[in-house]
Order: structure tokens, then C-alpha cells, then sequence
């Protein structure tokens, strides 16, 4: 591991001495990764497995369920319960306290959707959740799935479970993010290599939609996963492994992954206390999963 560092605001958040330690191997295609601050432990995607599974300090690794409908990002909601992106099944999906699984959202308007990517819940209840087509063929999804709707879309799925399509002009969206305030919204479009952000409205409504930063340079990966810390800056996945961003989007530096392409991250704690900040930033890279040891915390709670 390496550090970009092109502002010296950039060692405010990682320590110049901070070490990338790898603490698991030999999956497929990792993703959606999501501290679990209850029972001090990650939880992470393998798409091309079909299994979610489980890392813990103690424990080490494991096979949390299987299979997983080809998840992807993974998150809670306001009462704890796991919701995934299952891009094999083409839905998003809630487990219930008895291991239940119950679909939140497989259609619009009668048409099955694209194969649901990345999710985040709005403090209120309100989900997110980001549609493009990549589950749609193999290896990333089943054979002989069609395409039903005609977009690659943006959606809304309220409290009350009416579903909305906030934007439908992407290409290929993925991952998102609100800020600390949550009076903006980040969405990466993957295929044209940047972040876009938008107002978010009382209702939950978008406006807007500027590009806010673009990620291009050496190294595989594309705009991907992303998050904010308690600061407002955006930590996304690129070219070479993670962009940091300013709330102002001024390019901060960049951490460099030896890995072909980092899918996502997520914050987290160490596992040891459940008390303690959330300084860890868990990264899936391809085949492996990564933490670094950070300066700014994260958001306990907020990890879709």
C-alpha cells in the first residue's frame, strides 16, 4: 500500500505511518462490506460466490448465508435488520429477527428490476437504492435474464413502501452516500468515471444532480463504493483503490491498493470494544478484505 497525498489536510484523516492489513482471501469478486458495531463483526458480499460472509477478530471467517442471490451492497435498517442488493435475484431484500427473508422491492410498475446494486437508508426510514444492468449477465447474474425496464435508474422506496424513481438519466449508477446532514445525496456513475450530488429534499425527493468530482487515472477500478465521515468527506473507490474528497470536492489524496480493483468499503470498529469510535475503514478489493486504521471516524449506524 501507498499513499497519493496531493493536499496535507490528507494525513488529517489516515496517519502517514497508517499500515493497510489484509484479514481475508481467496474469494471471487468481494463487495458491500458492513460493520455489525452488536455483535463486533463484518459482514461482506462475494457475488461471484454467492455467499455472504462473516469476518470477526476472533472468529476469522465464515459463511454467513448461502446463497445469497449474488448480493451486493449490503446494509441495516433503523431496526437492525440486514437489507442486501441481490443482483442474481434482482431485488432488494430485508432478513427478519428469525431469519426470514422478505422482498422490499423486486418491480416497477410491473417490470422486474435490473439487478439492484447499492442501498442507504435516510435516518428516517427512507431507502435509497441504485439499478444498473450488470447482474443482468453472467458472470455477475443468472443466464437468460432480460432487461424489463428501459432505464438504469435511481429509486426511492418510503417508509410506507411506495417506490419512486428519482433519476433515471444515469448510465451505470452505483454506489451512494449521504452527507452527515443529509441534505445531500452522492451517487457514483461508474462508466463515466464520476460522483454526482444532489439536494435532498424534506419529502426525500432529489434535485439537482451536478458532477461534484470525476475519478480518472492509473490503476484498475472505477467510481464505485463510497462513504462519508463525521466530517463531510467523501471516501470513494477508483482508479488504483480509494479517492478522498473534501465537502468541497477538492481532491485530497488517494490510497493506494494492491489489489485489481477495490468494489466498496465501509467504516467499522477493531472488534475488541464495542464502545469504541469508528476509525477502521474496511475495503473490499476484488479477491480480498482489507482495514486501515484512520483518524476521522465514520458513522456508526450508517454503513449502506
Amino acid at each position: 500500500m501507498s499513499f497519493d497525498v496531493i493536499s496535507p489536510r490528507f494525513h488529517e484523516l489516515i496517519p502517514a505511518d497508517a499500515a493497510l492489513e489484509k484479514i481475508a482471501e481467496g474469494f471471487q469478486f468481494t463487495e458491500g462490506p458492513l460493520w455489525d458495531a452488536r455483535q463486533g463483526c463484518l459482514l461482506f458480499s462475494d457475488i461471484l460466490g454467492n455467499r455472504i460472509y462473516r469476518w470477526s477478530p476472533r472468529d476469522g471467517v465464515s459463511v454467513w448465508r448461502e446463497p445469497s442471490g449474488m448480493s451486493n451492497g449490503l446494509t441495516f435498517d433503523r431496526q437492525g435488520r440486514l437489507c442486501a442488493c441481490e443482483h442474481g435475484n434482482r431485488r432488494v431484500s430485508r432478513t427478519e429477527a428469525d431469519g426470514t427473508v422478505e422482498v422490499l422491492a423486486d418491480r416497477f410498475e410491473g417490470k422486474r428490476l435490473n439487478s439492484p446494486n447499492d442501498l442507504v437508508f435516510r435516518s428516517d426510514g427512507t431507502l435509497y437504492f441504485t439499478d444498473p444492468p450488470y447482474g443482468l449477465t453472467p458472470p455477475y447474474g443468472m443466464e437468460g435474464q432480460q432487461a424489463e425496464l428501459d432505464f438504469h435508474g435511481v429509486f426511492r422506496l418510503t417508509p410506507d413502501g411506495a417506490l419512486v424513481v428519482e433519476q433515471d438519466d444515469f448510465d451505470r449508477p452505483n454506489g451512494l452516500a449521504f452527507s452527515p446532514d443529509e441534505k445531500r445525496l452522492y451517487i457514483a456513475d461508474t462508466s463515466q468515471y464520476h460522483v454526482r450530488v444532489f439536494d435532498v429534499a424534506p419529502d426525500g425527493s432529489l434535485a439537482g444532480g451536478r458532477i461534484f468530482v470525476e475519478l480518472r487515472g492509473e490503476g484498475g477500478g472505477r467510481p464505485d463504493g463510497m462513504k462519508v465521515d463525521s466530517r463531510g468527506n467523501l471516501w470513494c473507490t477508483g482508479p488504483g483503490g480509494v479517492w478522498v474528497f473534501s465537502p468541497e470536492g477538492e481532491h485530497l489524496g488517494s490510497i493506494r491498493v494492491p489489489e485489481r480493483q477495490t468494489a466498496n468499503v465501509a467504516w467499522g470498529q477493531s472488534g475488541q470494544e464495542p464502545t469504541e469510535p469508528w476509525t477502521w475503514l474496511y475495503l473490499t478489493s476484488h479477491v480480498s478484505v482489507y482495514r486501515l486504521r484512520v483518524s476521522v471516524p465514520g458513522f456508526a449506524g450508517v454503513s449502506g
